[in-house]
């Protein structure tokens, strides 16, 4: 294991070398993963925490500790692309789950104050129209997604506009109409406007 994650620690871009060290862990039965990924968040190295986020993450859908340890602590890392993985990692719980069951703690997590736990489901969830349900159900997902445009974070902002304007591709009426009730004076409403019509 220790060399698996020095290695990791010297590779800087992209998740395939992150997850193909994870799914190596996973099918090691003599660990025990939570304990495991939870001691990997205290890592110095971002690599190594985003290993741990991505265990956890295939760990959440036996687990209720784990996405607990995702809610509470991931989604505090200063780090974006810990960030990310805790995005992936909410996608994997929820398309594992089903995404119509995942509804509650979908609403749980875009309700959250933790701009993080909202971004994780908005980016998460892109393109939200192409996952079950919400591809029947567009409107559901625009609503879920327009309910933190208010937000301090321009992070949490910045996903939000690119997930409506991937939404708008095909359900432009729906996007306009949601968001011609916007309101324009305001420069966070403007920032998003400006990346859902780019």
């Amino acid at each position: 294991m220790d060399a698996i994650i020095e290695k990791l620690k010297s590779i800087e871009h992209g998740f395939k070398h992150i997850i193909e060290a994870g799914d190596y862990i996973l099918k090691d039965t003599s660990i025990d993963h939570l304990e495991f990924a939870t001691r990997l968040l205290d890592d110095d190295a971002y690599q190594i925490r985003m290993l741990a986020t991505y265990i956890l993450g295939q760990l959440s859908v036996e687990s209720a500790k784990a996405i607990k340890i995702l809610e509470i602590r991931v989604a505090t890392d200063d780090n974006w692309r810990v960030q990310e993985m805790l995005a992936k990692a909410f996608d994997y719980y929820c398309e594992s789950n089903g995404y119509e069951r995942s509804l509650p703690k979908i609403r749980n997590w875009i309700n959250d104050e933790n701009p993080n736990i909202r971004r994780a489901v908005i980016e998460g969830l892109r393109i939200w129209t192409s996952r079950p349900y919400f591809k029947e159900n567009p409107e559901a997902a625009i609503q879920l997604i327009a309910r933190s445009r208010s937000a301090d974070s321009e992070y949490l902002r910045r996903s939000i506009g690119n997930s409506l304007r991937d939404i708008s591709k095909k359900h432009k009426d729906l996007v306009d109409n949601e968001v011609s009730g916007w309101n324009s004076a305001d420069k966070k409403i403007v920032f998003i406007k400006k990346l859902i019509y780019k």
